[in-house]
C-alpha cells in the first residue's frame, strides 16, 4: 500500500510518522510518570488522614472509658440497684434519686450525651435525659443488640449502629450505645451503664480534613469487633440515609476492593474499633485525568501543527516535481512547453533546468522538422492539383464540343460540356473557398458522365441539410470516393449502383458525411487491411506519392485521409464500414465551419 501512495503523500506520512511517534512516547511516559507520583502521594494523604481518624477515635474511647469508669465510686448504691422489694419505699425513692443525680453528672461530663441509663441486676431500667423523648424501659429490654451485649464477656463496650424504635417518640435515625458492664467490689454482675450517642460524635475532625473528605470523595466505615458498623460517613455527609445503612444487607465493613478504589485499615490501639478509609480514584486522581486531557489536547495540537508542516513541506518538495510531470504529460501529447516558473537551486530545480533545455530543443527539431514536411506535402498537393492545366483543357474540350455540333453527334458534345463543367468548377477555387455544395455539384457531374458511360445503373440520393450545404471543406473528397464505389463495387449490368451522401450535425456542432453504396462489399480481411493503411496515413508514415489505391484521377482514400488529418486536425478522421453483398459507407468527419466564417479566418 505504501508503494502505492504518492511520492507527496509519502513524504508528508514520514514527516508525521517521525514527529508523532515521538511525541506519543515522550507524553505518555511524562504522564504516567505524573501519574504514579501523584497516586503515591494520594496515598499519603489517605494514610494521614486514616491516621488522624484513628488518633481521634482512641481519644473517644479514653474519655468514654474514664466516663463510665467514674460511675464505681458508687459502688455501693449499685449494689443495692438489684435488691427489688426488700428495701422500704422510702430507701427505694432515695436510691432513685441517687441514681438521678449519678446519672446527671455523667451527661454533664460530655456535651453529646443526650440520653444515660443504668440497668439492675434485677433489669431495673434508670434513665436521664436531655431529650424530649424518654426511654420505653420494656423495648430497650427487648433489643437484640443489648441482649448481646448483657451476654458478652466485655466490661467496656460500643454497640453498632441501631435505630431509636425503643424510645418513645420511635424517631428516626440511628444511634450508638456506650458502655459499661458494672460488678461489685466482689465480683459480681451489679449492672449496666448505656450511653446513647449519635454517630456524628464519634469523630472529630479538623476542618480541613473534612473539605479533603468532601472533594475527593473519601468515605469511611467504623465498625466494632464484632464487625457491626458504627459510624459511616455517607450517612453522616447525607449522601445515603443511616437507615439505608442499617438495612443494606452488604458487608459495608469488608476489606475487599478493586482497582477502582484505594482502600487503607487500621484499628484503635486496644482493637475496640477498626476504621476502613475508601478513596475512589476517580475523585482522588481528578487532577491525573485533567492531566491527561490536557496531554490529550496537547497531542492532538501538536499533530495538527505537525500535520500542517509535514503538508507545507512535502507540496514546496513536491511542487516542482508536479511541475515537471504534467510538462512531461503534455510532451506526451506533442505540446513542448517549458516550466516557466523561477526554481530553486536545489537538485529538483537542477533538474527542471535540464528539462527546459531538452523540451526547448526538441520544440526547436521538431518545429524544423514539421515545416519542413508541409512544405514537402503543399508541394506536392499543388502538384497534384496542377497536374493538368484547367484552363488549356478547359478550352480544349469546348473546341472539341463545337466540333461535334457541327458533326452533329450530341451525345460526345454532352459528355464533353459536363466534363468541361467539371473542370470549371476547379477553377479557382484550389481549397481556399470550396463548399460542400461544390463538392456534391462535382460528384453529380462525374456520376452524370458514367451514367452516360454506363446507361443510367447508377444513382444518386442526397440528403444535407441547406446549412451544411454552406460548410468549407478540401476539394476532391467526394468524387474520389464514389469513383472507388463505382470502381470497386459495381457488379455489372445485373444490378443498378445506388449510392447514398447523408450529412448531419455532431453533438459538438461538426459535420458529419456518409457516403455508402450497395455495392459487393468486401470481406474482413480486406477491411482490416484497409484500415491499417488508413491508420498509417493518418499518421503520416506514408508520402503522397507512394499510396497503392489511388484511384485514375490520382487521389485514393489515403490521399483524402492525410489531407484531412493535416487540414483540421487528429480530431477528423476517415472511416471505413463494409460487409460483403451488402455494401460499403465511408464516413467523414470535418469541423463545422462556412464558408464565410473560413474566409474571416484566413483573413
Amino acid at each position: 500500500m505504501i508503494k502505492k501512495l504518492r511520492f507527496q503523500n509519502k513524504l508528508m506520512l514520514s514527516y508525521l510518522l517521525a514527529c508523532i511517534i515521538p511525541l506519543i512516547i515522550v507524553s505518555v511516559f511524562i504522564f504516567h510518570q505524573s501519574a504514579k507520583g501523584l497516586e503515591e502521594s494520594s496515598q499519603e494523604f489517605a494514610s494521614l488522614y486514616t491516621s488522624q481518624i484513628k488518633s481521634s477515635l482512641n481519644e473517644f474511647i479514653k474519655e468514654y472509658d474514664k466516663i463510665t469508669k467514674s460511675v464505681l465510686v458508687e459502688n455501693e448504691l449499685i449494689y443495692r440497684l438489684g435488691e427489688g422489694s426488700n428495701i422500704p419505699m422510702n430507701e427505694e425513692v432515695n436510691q432513685r434519686v441517687a441514681v438521678q443525680q449519678l446519672l446527671m453528672r455523667v451527661s454533664l461530663l460530655k456535651s453529646e450525651i443526650g440520653t444515660v441509663m443504668l440497668v439492675s441486676r434485677d433489669n431495673s431500667v434508670y434513665q436521664y435525659t436531655t431529650t424530649t423523648s424518654r426511654v420505653d424501659e420494656s423495648r430497650l429490654l427487648s433489643q437484640d443488640w443489648y441482649n448481646q451485649l448483657r451476654n458478652s464477656d466485655q466490661t467496656f463496650f460500643i454497640s453498632g449502629l441501631h435505630d431509636r424504635s425503643y424510645y418513645e417518640d420511635k424517631g428516626a435515625g440511628a444511634v450508638v450505645t456506650v458502655g459499661r458492664v458494672l460488678f461489685n467490689s466482689k465480683g459480681a454482675y451489679a449492672g449496666m451503664l448505656l450511653i446513647d450517642l449519635d454517630p456524628f460524635t464519634l469523630l472529630q475532625l479538623e476542618h480541613e480534613f473534612l473539605q479533603a473528605r468532601d472533594k475527593y470523595g473519601i468515605s469511611v466505615i467504623i465498625s466494632n469487633d464484632r464487625r457491626e458498623i458504627v459510624y459511616h460517613s455517607e450517612a453522616a455527609s447525607g449522601r445515603i440515609t443511616w437507615e439505608q445503612v442499617l438495612h443494606s444487607g452488604f458487608d459495608l465493613t469488608g476489606d475487599s476492593g478493586n482497582e477502582d478504589r484505594i482502600i487503607l485499615s487500621e484499628h484503635t490501639a486496644q482493637e475496640e474499633l477498626f476504621i476502613k478509609t475508601e478513596i475512589p480514584r476517580s475523585k482522588l486522581l481528578q487532577r491525573i485525568n485533567q492531566m491527561k486531557g490536557l496531554t490529550m489536547i496537547v497531542i492532538i495540537a501538536s499533530c495538527l501543527i505537525i500535520f500542517l508542516i509535514s503538508l507545507w513541506l512535502s507540496y514546496t518538495i513536491t511542487r516542482p516535481i508536479k511541475a515537471l510531470r504534467r510538462s512531461m504529460k503534455q510532451a506526451e501529447v506533442g505540446q513542448y512547453l517549458p516550466i516557466e516558473k523561477e526554481q530553486t537551486s536545489d537538485e529538483i530545480g537542477s533538474l527542471v533546468y535540464s528539462y527546459n533545455k531538452m523540451i526547448v530543443t526538441i520544440k526547436t527539431l521538431i518545429e524544423e522538422v514539421y515545416v519542413a514536411e508541409i512544405k514537402q506535402r503543399q508541394a506536392k498537393f499543388l502538384a497534384l492539383q496542377n497536374q493538368i492545366n484547367p484552363h488549356m483543357l478547359y478550352n480544349t474540350l469546348e473546341s472539341i464540343r463545337m466540333k461535334a455540333l457541327v458533326k452533329d453527334d450530341e451525345d460526345t458534345a454532352g459528355m464533353i460540356k459536363i466534363l468541361a463543367r467539371m473542370f470549371r468548377l476547379t477553377l479557382g477555387k484550389e481549397g481556399r473557398h470550396h463548399s460542400i455544395k461544390h463538392e456534391l455539384e462535382y460528384t453529380a457531374n462525374y456520376l452524370q458522365l458514367q451514367n452516360i458511360r454506363f446507361d443510367d445503373m447508377f444513382e444518386l440520393n442526397v440528403n444535407i441539410p441547406e446549412e451544411i450545404l454552406e460548410c468549407s471543406i478540401i476539394p476532391l473528397v467526394f468524387q474520389p470516393i464514389v469513383e472507388n464505389s463505382i470502381n470497386h463495387g459495381f457488379a455489372g449490368y445485373s444490378q443498378a449502383l445506388c449510392i447514398n451522401i447523408e450529412g448531419s450535425w455532431t453533438e459538438n456542432g461538426e459535420v458529419l458525411i456518409r457516403i455508402s453504396d450497395n455495392g459487393t462489399g468486401m470481406s474482413a480481411e480486406k477491411l482490416a487491411e484497409l484500415d491499417l493503411f488508413l491508420e498509417q496515413a493518418a499518421s503520416n508514415r506514408h508520402s503522397l506519392g507512394n499510396h497503392d489505391d489511388v484511384g485514375e484521377n490520382g487521389l485514393g482514400l489515403t490521399n483524402i485521409t492525410e489531407r484531412i488529418k493535416l487540414q483540421y486536425g487528429d480530431a477528423y478522421y476517415v472511416k471505413v464500414l463494409s460487409d460483403v453483398n451488402i455494401g460499403t459507407t465511408i464516413e467523414i468527419r470535418i469541423p463545422g465551419i462556412s464558408i464565410s466564417e473560413h474566409l474571416s479566418a484566413n483573413a
